[in-house]
């Protein structure tokens, strides 16, 4: 199952949004357009979604509250609402869910953050299976303070909604944190976006799997960086703590094992990304993934997509953001690709017009047709004061 269609009202950037989504998105666009804050949708519904520890109140509240949320240029509606069309291709003609969460703030008393709208369709069923506010929320208005997506004994009728968001997986691997985890251990963001966890999760993983996907991981290393020989996962014999190893050809044929923190950045961060791409078959969001990594790498990422996508088993929903003219050389399915670009009422979403398909079936990439359109007006003029 994959998002088909997302539709937002006054989230963060945007004012409104209507876009259509593919096995794979590319997101575009200059800095400060929103692309962050439209992975963190997904982000926000999993948080939602959560069955413990989770729910739209600790959503809101996660992110600075309600006014961090809502656009800044919602002036007389101020009503937050996403709606999401969820489906088994992206190509199918009708989803088979549609789920719609609507929120604003009480605007009295304890200023609560309340649902104005939370409705559940099912392709097939005669009516909504849940339409709300309802008679029982206007009775009692607490109870618009949860969502019924979060509670496991009202959910079960659309449950597979709740587990899909549930499974939505973030991961934008910051290397420093991982090199000094040791040193930086501690309170670490939940879902560990900046994979600072990300050996304990490796650790975590059941033994054959972990096994099985380290090999996977060293023969692709070994074909991006020069005179890798061997990746290997241990346990520190005095902390207990898991480390990765790699060993390089040298002309010492004994000569030691690097740790982690001895690693280059593009290193950690390729592996942070041949992992993730390894684990499970849920979405993944990958924010600007070329980051440290040689362009002959960077180049590979969209065909590495391509691949994961004829994997039954690890076939999943990537989105990502990228400004890399190295990762859009590709001849990518231009229905892929998404440009944000800032205005004065907020960001608009555009897909590809029919002369940028014209040009990219024509064989030019989408680094030559598309990103040339996200370039600041005045970057040639940049300069210290």
């Amino acid at each position: 199952m994959l998002v088909q269609r997302l539709i937002l009202k006054n989230w963060r950037n945007f004012q409104q949004a209507d876009i259509r989504l593919r096995d794979v998105t590319y997101l575009v666009g200059a800095n400060a357009t929103g692309k962050s804050n439209l992975l963190d949708v997904f982000r926000f519904l999993r948080d939602i979604g959560k069955s413990t520890g989770g729910g739209l109140q600790t959503a809101v509240a996660a992110r600075g509250g309600l006014s961090k949320l809502r656009c800044l240029h919602a002036r007389r509606d101020p009503e937050v609402r996403i709606e999401v069309h969820l489906a088994e291709s992206a190509d199918d003609e009708e989803p088979l869910w549609r789920y719609t969460i609507g929120f604003k703030s009480e605007g009295k008393g304890a200023q609560r953050t309340l649902i104005t709208e939370e409705t559940v369709w099912k392709r097939g069923e005669q009516q909504s299976l849940l339409q709300r506010p309802g008679v029982d929320d206007q009775a009692d208005t607490a109870r618009l303070t949860q969502t019924h997506l979060e509670q496991i004994q009202t959910n079960a009728g659309f449950r597979d909604i709740a587990d899909f968001f549930s499974g939505v997986l973030y991961l934008h691997v910051v290397p420093q944190l991982l090199k000094h985890a040791d040193q930086l251990r501690g309170q670490t963001l939940e879902h560990d976006p900046f994979g600072q966890g990300l050996l304990e999760h490796v650790a975590r993983t059941p033994e054959k799997t972990r096994v099985s996907r380290l090999k996977r991981i060293e023969e692709a290393l070994k074909l991006a960086i020069p005179r890798f020989s061997e990746l290997k996962f241990v346990r520190d014999q005095a902390t207990g703590q898991p480390h990765l190893e790699v060993r390089y050809e040298h002309f010492r044929p004994k000569a030691g094992w690097q740790r982690e923190e001895q690693w280059s950045d593009g290193t950690l961060r390729l592996f942070g990304l041949l992992w993730s791409l390894l684990e499970g078959n849920d979405m993944l969001l990958l924010e600007e993934p070329e980051l440290s990594l040689n362009d002959a790498i960077v180049e590979q990422i969209p065909r590495m997509l391509q691949r994961l996508q004829r994997d039954k088993k690890r076939r999943r929903q990537i989105i990502l953001t990228t400004h890399s003219s190295a990762l859009l050389g590709e001849q990518i399915d231009g229905r892929s690709i998404l440009r944000l670009e800032a205005g004065d009422e907020g960001t608009r979403i555009f897909p590809p017009t029919e002369s940028d398909i014209i040009a990219l079936q024509s064989g030019l990439s989408p680094a030559e047709v598309i990103l040339p359109k996200t370039r600041p007006g005045h970057a040639d003029q940049l300069q210290l004061i």
